[in-house]
């Protein structure tokens, strides 16, 4: 994760990712966020337990239940207080839900303790083996998290910079390369705590849809974050059926953006739909989106148009052709470890 962020930080200081960003033509653009906006609301049906799996069909609706109901008037409150213009209205969606659920699901316990001080980030922080990522074993793996990381906090934020008012009449993104240098560098501090990959969150667009237009926004979250940790007791109490209507309504959102996509035109209607259908469907928005750039590059050539395509998404596509590949790599890099090894 380290070594992953530090390439990106490298890449970020070249210029390099700002190109990457710019090269995507603008209706991948729109189906990304679009497939973003339908896999926020696919998590959140599955939250609220109204989504489940299926060995039949891999997903189907599940009966109406107690919890279920709660979430669905957590939603409906959301939605009445949207139509009023109130502010504030996902999070008292979510606060009336939890009360709800505390009164009338007996899954949902009363803390018995209100503050634990029992963390202890050392025993996870500062544990990095640079040197171990860096054998050829593990050069598969560094590849799929940097990938999956870049274009994961890319989808992101093409998805979200509309919804924020950060995108020109041009249609560049501004500030792109403080953005993306502050993905990279929180990549790496969080491989320093000893956490999983750090990277910007699908679930802000629920804060900007709400107001959250700047640095501070996210700057009091994290704070707030802090602050919480030693209540986590009290924090645990609200159950996901009570949040899942937030991300549902992000979802509605997010698919405003379907209106921006020419499905009349194969070239750029095709990839955008490939995008976003796999993001949600696939469960990974690097994969969605590994699928829409393939797909873009592969139709401008067969049409005679490889001129459309930038250099820069020539890159992107053979990224993304190699995240395919990773086990071929997995495969190449054992061979190479064998031969080796004396």
């Amino acid at each position: 994760v380290f070594v992953s962020g530090l390439f990106f930080l490298i890449l970020t200081l070249l210029g390099l990712r700002r190109r990457l960003v710019e090269a995507i033509p603008p209706s991948l653009i729109a189906g990304i966020s679009v497939g973003i906006g339908l896999f926020i609301t696919f998590i959140g049906l599955q939250n609220l337990g109204l989504v489940v799996d299926s060995p039949a069909t891999l997903v189907q609706a599940a009966p109406l239940s107690k919890t279920i109901l709660i979430g669905l008037g957590g939603l409906l409150i959301m939605v009445a207080l949207e139509l009023l213009k109130v502010p504030g209205s996902l999070l008292v969606g979510i606060a009336v839900a939890t009360v709800l659920a505390v009164l009338f699901d007996p899954g949902v316990t009363r803390p018995q303790q209100y503050v634990s001080l029992h963390t202890n980030v050392l025993d996870v922080a500062l544990k990095l083996d640079i040197l171990g990522a860096l054998r050829w074993g593990m050069l598969s793996s560094v590849f799929t998290l940097m990938f999956i990381d870049m274009f994961d906090s890319v989808g992101t934020l093409l998805a979200v910079a509309p919804e924020a008012d950060m995108v020109r009449p041009d249609g560049s993104i501004r500030a792109i390369d403080r953005l993306l240098g502050l993905d990279a560098v929180a990549t790496m501090f969080g491989a320093v705590c000893g956490t999983s990959t750090t990277t910007s969150y699908i679930e802000s667009a629920a804060g900007i849809e709400q107001g959250g237009r700047t640095g501070l926004t996210a700057v009091v979250t994290g704070v707030l974050f802090l602050l919480a940790v030693p209540f986590w007791p009290v924090v645990a109490v609200v159950p996901q059926y009570a949040t899942a209507p937030a991300l549902i309504m992000v979802g509605l959102f997010m698919m405003k953006n379907v209106t921006r996509i020419d499905f009349t035109d194969l070239r750029t209607g095709l990839p955008a739909f490939l995008v976003l259908v796999m993001i949600a469907l696939s469960y990974s928005i690097s994969t969605g989106l590994a699928f829409g750039f393939i797909s873009y590059t592969l139709l401008q050539v067969l049409s005679g148009r490889p001129h459309k395509v930038r250099p820069a998404m020539w890159i992107i596509t053979l990224l993304s052709i190699l995240y395919f590949s990773t086990d071929v790599l997995n495969a190449l890099a054992r061979v190479l470890r064998q031969g080796l090894t004396p």
